[in-house]
């Protein structure tokens, strides 16, 4: 069974496509990804926490 902390087979492998398609990007371009990643965890924590006040 899969844990939380674990990433499946499926993640792991799109995580490895990830690391090589970063590895073309600038700095800028590397920096304003990150930013933008960073930005949509914050809206997805904002969302899970909506989510469980209302459950």
């Amino acid at each position: 069974m899969q844990t939380p902390g674990n990433l499946s087979i499926e993640q792991q492998f799109k995580l490895k496509v990830l690391q090589e398609q970063v590895k073309h990007l600038s700095l800028e371009e590397a920096q304003e990804y990150l930013i933008e990643v960073f930005r949509q965890g914050m809206v997805k924590d904002n969302l899970l926490k909506h989510w469980m006040k209302g459950a």
